[in-house]
C-alpha cells in the first residue's frame, strides 16, 4: 500500500494512493502515527479496501503532508555513500555516523523550502528513508526487516555553515523548519521489490546534480536497524534517513553552489514518487 496524508498543515487526514487515485481513509484509522504502526493498523486498512466499503475520493489538487505524523525521532545517517565521502573530502566511516533532525523540520513533499534566517549555505540531499513498524531494541540484523513498515523519499536539507563552521554537532545545520520534506507517500515494504536497487536523482532549476542508486549504500537497512537499536529504542513511526549520494552543492567544483530564493528543487526515487520544493527567503 501507499499511505498518504492530505489537507492543510496541522489538519492532515490519512489516505491511500491506489493507482492514480487518492482515497480518504479517516473513517478507518485516526492517523499514521506511532499508535497506528504499534497496533498494526495497516491490517485494518487492508481489510477495509478488500471489503465492500466505499471511501471518499481525494481531489487531485489537495496538499500532501508528510505521510508519517509526529514521529518520536528523525534519525539520519551521514556519509553513507562512498563517492559522497570522496566529494566532501571525508573518510569512509568504519561505523555509521548518526545525527538527528528535529521533528519540527518535517513537512509535506511539495511544501516550500524556507531558507533559514542568516543562512548562506543551504544545500540539498536526496535520500531513501525508512519508517519503523515496531518497537525495536537490540535487534539482530537477520531479523531487522521484520521491524520496518516501509520506505519514503526524503530531502535532507542542510545548512552547511551552521553544520560545519559553527562548532558542535551537525544537528544545528539539519533541523531548521521545512528541512525534512517527506513523501509523497509511504510505500509498505511489499510495494518495493528490491530496496537495494532503486535509481534516485535530484535537480535544481532543471539541472541534474544527483544521479545514483541505493545499491551504492555503504550500510544497508538491516544493518542500520540492528546498529541503531544497540544505542536507543526505535519506536513505531520513527523515520530513519539512510544518507545521500554525491552531487550535493557542497561538493561542486571549483566552487560550491547553494540554494537561493526562487530555486526549484525536484527529486525522485524509483517506486517512491517525486517531490518538488520551491525555495523562499525567511519571512517571505
Amino acid at each position: 500500500m501507499k499511505l498518504i496524508r492530505f489537507e492543510e498543515a496541522g489538519k492532515e487526514k490519512p489516505g491511500l494512493l491506489i493507482g492514480e487515485k487518492m482515497w480518504d481513509m479517516s473513517s478507518v484509522v485516526a492517523d499514521y502515527n506511532e499508535a497506528f504502526f504499534e497496533n498494526n493498523e495497516i491490517e485494518k486498512l487492508k481489510r477495509a479496501i478488500a471489503g465492500d466499503g466505499s471511501f471518499p475520493e481525494v481531489g487531485a489538487g489537495v496538499r500532501l503532508g508528510s505521510p508519517v505524523a509526529r514521529p518520536s525521532k528523525i534519525i539520519c545517517i551521514g556519509l553513507n555513500y562512498v563517492d559522497h565521502c570522496i566529494e566532501t573530502n571525508a573518510p569512509i566511516p568504519a561505523e555509521p555516523i548518526i545525527f538527528f533532525k528535529s521533528t519540527t523540520a518535517l513537512c509535506g513533499p511539495n511544501d516550500n523550502l524556507v531558507i533559514p534566517k542568516n543562512s548562506t549555505k543551504t544545500d540539498w540531499e536526496v535520500e531513501l528513508a525508512f519508517v519503523m513498524g515496531k518497537k525495536a531494541s537490540y535487534v539482530e540484523e537477520g531479523d531487522a526487516m521484520n521491524f520496518v513498515a516501509g520506505y519514503c523519499l526524503h530531502n535532507d536539507y542542510s545548512e552547511r555553515a551552521f553544520q560545519l563552521e559553527r562548532g558542535g554537532q551537525w544537528t544545528k545545520g539539519k533541523g531548521c523548519d521545512t528541512f525534512a520534506p517527506l513523501g509523497p507517500f509511504l510505500a509498505t515494504t511489499d510495494e518495493v521489490e528490491d530496496v537495494n536497487n532503486l535509481p534516485m536523482w535530484l535537480t535544481v532549476n532543471g539541472k541534474k546534480y544527483q544521479n545514483s542508486n541505493t545499491s551504492n549504500l555503504v550500510f544497508k537497512i538491516p544493518f542500520l536497524v540492528h546498529y541503531l537499536s544497540q544505542f536507543m529504542t526505535l519506536l513505531p513511526g520513527d523515520v530513519i534517513s539512510t544518507g545521500t549520494p554525491p552531487g550535493v552543492g557542497l561538493g561542486i567544483k571549483p566552487e560550491p553552489i547553494y540554494i537561493k530564493p526562487g530555486d526549484v528543487i525536484e527529486l525522485e526515487i524509483e517506486g517512491l514518487g517525486k517531490s518538488k520544493q520551491v525555495a523562499k527567503a525567511y519571512g517571505e
